[in-house]
């Protein structure tokens, strides 16, 4: 797979615009560098909305699926620092997928990254996900483009988190999630209207509850970088 492993965990919010200083300096700075110490993660990567929006998506490619009920992640995300205890309130409208990585292709981190949560009609989940896997291939080597990524979320059998209660409110899930990297903007907000459009996903076997969004890269992180 080209992402770095077979987990991920897919993570949009709004962030007001007061904040969004403040948020940057604590993300880049102290909350990648605690995730990329976390055994089994392997890379994270935040987009802003690329229209100008309140919208943040935060990627982190997981050594494989079990990595999100690890203790080593529960006790971070139950032992929050001040400085994140401070910033959890702001992230508004929380949706995050632990997901399984469904497939993979080309590259997982450029400019610009079109998010798409999805869910397959019922009795159509074989269906959709051929027909996305061969449209992903083409993708990732498609001029403007770099990659293409799908991941499938489930709830992990794990209690509320102290983070999650200091959000004030239940996280939100995407089923599906195809994530689509590029590094022409306009290449995938015309990907967005045409082959990863509405019509055009139903007919592969999607249904109508569809939500895409583009973003630009704003940081990336490795392990390595945490040292």
């Amino acid at each position: 797979m080209s992402l770095l492993g077979s987990g991920a965990l897919a993570m949009w919010w709004n962030m007001a615009s007061e904040m969004r200083s403040d948020f940057e300096d604590w993300h880049s700075h102290e909350h990648f560098p605690e995730r990329m110490r976390i055994p089994g993660f392997l890379r994270g990567s935040r987009w802003s909305s690329a229209t100008g929006g309140e919208g943040i998506f935060v990627m982190y490619e997981l050594e494989d699926y079990s990595v999100l009920s690890s203790s080593h992640y529960l006790a971070r995300l139950n032992e929050p620092t001040p400085w994140s205890t401070r910033m959890m309130p702001h992230h508004r409208n929380m949706v995050r997928s632990q997901s399984h990585v469904l497939e993979s292709f080309g590259g997982g981190v450029a400019g610009h990254a079109l998010t798409v949560r999805l869910s397959p009609e019922s009795g159509r989940e074989a269906d959709l996900r051929a027909s996305l896997r061969s449209l992903m291939q083409s993708l990732a080597v498609r001029p403007g483009m770099t990659g293409a990524h799908l991941l499938r979320h489930q709830t992990p059998a794990i209690a509320q988190t102290t983070e999650q209660k200091i959000r004030g409110q239940a996280d939100q899930t995407a089923d599906w999630v195809l994530v689509a990297c590029g590094y022409d903007r306009l290449a995938l907000a015309a990907l967005s209207k045409e082959e990863l459009g509405l019509v055009a996903l139903k007919r592969l076997g999607a249904d109508d509850r569809q939500i895409s969004d583009l973003y630009g890269l704003s940081c990336s992180a490795l392990p390595a970088d945490a040292r």
